[in-house]
């Protein structure tokens, strides 16, 4: 694994943490892969009863750092074919891998979290902000469309118009405006240690009627997410491509 995720075991607990903070851990390929290969780690830990998501520095994250990976259009390419038995490319397993997970998942974030990185957050069971924390569904300020199983994320926590309006804008918003349409589930000055008191409250009860209202909920609250992460594909390739071709000119 490379040296911008790391993992860290303590007691039944696992502690992912983004850390390029120089660059408010803007995404790379490579980090993408190591969160596919976290997520795989944690599971095979099976005394982990709750995972806890945090990014180093002044931020959780801001996002695909474009201009990394749009560097590399064949790696782009690569990493953008979908895994026939997962139904999910990289880009979206990289989030999507912490839903499969039998434990919560808990992102505490704070500084920016925009573009990808929110979609990591979205794709957490719960996400608790710091105050002043902000929010941005940013691919259309790119020219891109919400990827990285946004739209499917997207679909379960908020209304279908203001999932257009933060697509389409692409507007930055704040964290009060971030829980009252239901992007996150708390607002705590310590994220962190607010994170670590819900998941005592979860790892409290019963691991496997909790693992099981996990999967029940994430099955059947809205069905049909490998036909979204197609069209998703369909949507974003292209687009990203060009932006590819026209920064290699």
């Amino acid at each position: 694994m490379g040296d911008h995720i790391t993992v860290r075991f303590d007691d039944n607990r696992a502690y992912v943490e983004l850390n390029r903070p120089g660059k408010h851990n803007g995404l790379t390929l490579e980090m993408l892969r190591d969160l596919v290969d976290a997520a795989r780690k944690v599971a095979d830990y099976r005394t982990i009863r709750a995972v806890i998501l945090t990014g180093k520095g002044p931020s959780f994250s801001s996002g695909l750092d474009i201009s990394a990976a749009s560097s590399n259009p064949l790696a782009i390419v690569r990493e953008f074919l979908p895994r026939p038995l997962r139904g999910t490319n990289t880009f979206q397993e990289a989030c999507w891998a912490w839903r499969r997970l039998d434990v919560p998942v808990i992102a505490a974030i704070h500084g920016r979290c925009f573009g990808g990185g929110l979609q990591i957050a979205l794709a957490a069971d719960f996400r608790i902000a710091t105050p002043t924390t902000e929010f941005s569904v940013m691919e259309a300020a790119h020219g891109l469309v919400p990827d990285m199983t946004g739209p499917a994320t997207l679909s379960q926590l908020i209304g279908i118009d203001q999932a257009k309006l933060l697509a389409m804008t692409a507007d930055p918003i704040d964290t009060d405006y971030a829980l009252r349409i239901g992007l996150i589930t708390d607002i705590a000055d310590d994220p962190a240690r607010a994170a670590e008191a819900l998941a005592d409250r979860i790892t409290a009860r019963d691991r496997t009627a909790v693992a099981a209202a996990k999967h029940l909920f994430d099955h059947s609250w809205n069905r049909g997410s490998r036909a979204t992460f197609a069209a998703e594909r369909m949507a974003q390739l292209p687009l990203l491509l060009r932006k590819a071709m026209a920064s290699s000119d």
